[in-house]
């Protein structure tokens, strides 16, 4: 189902060790309205929509893990050169302590990943919650470049709001087509 390319899908770069700033994108990875989650959701929500959108979940459930994989690259160079006194200072001294410098799926607030994720088979439900849940991870990735200071870092976190965009507006669509499906006279 899946080729994996070994490289990432945008650059991340980073400009300095910053424990502080791998807290809060920490949210990303394993926060509620993450990519884990938007990935999880989307694969799962899959099987019970109609066969016309089904690959637009499928290849964007898919993507959300292309962007975790990013998310994770950014905490661990963040991280990697950070002693623990730097890591207890940004606040990540119980993710330390419980994990090293492993990364672990969990929120900024240090709360473990919750699997309450939706999916309620119905399509149109569904996808206004995708919608929602696209929306969502494009407001974080706004706020957490408003606080970054690191210009290299703000270039993959742009690239990252501008994918949430893209695929929100792809669910809008997504939307569209099966509201007019479902006006259609069916004549057997």
């Amino acid at each position: 189902m899946w080729y994996y390319e070994k490289k990432l899908q945008y650059p991340v770069r980073v400009g300095v060790c910053n424990p502080r700033m791998a807290k809060f994108l920490i949210e990303q990875y394993g926060g509620a309205d993450g990519e884990l989650a938007a990935a999880l959701r989307y694969l799962n929500q899959r099987y019970t929509i109609p066969s016309r959108v089904m690959g637009l979940l499928n290849d964007i459930g898919t993507e959300e893990f292309a962007h975790l994989e990013m998310i994770a690259t950014m905490v661990y160079k963040l991280t990697k050169d950070a002693t623990p006194e730097q890591l207890k200072e940004a606040g990540l001294g119980d993710h330390y302590v419980d994990h090293g410098k492993s990364i672990y799926y969990h929120n900024a607030a240090g709360q473990k990943f919750d699997m309450c994720i939706q999916s309620k088979g119905d399509p149109i439900a569904d996808l206004y919650e995708d919608i929602a849940a696209e929306e969502k991870a494009r407001s974080t990735y706004q706020w957490i470049i408003n606080i970054s200071d690191d210009p290299l870092i703000k270039d993959s976190l742009g690239f990252l709001r501008e994918r949430e965009i893209v695929h929100s507006q792809r669910f809008r669509e997504a939307v569209e087509l099966l509201k007019e499906e479902q006006q259609k006279k069916k004549v057997f």
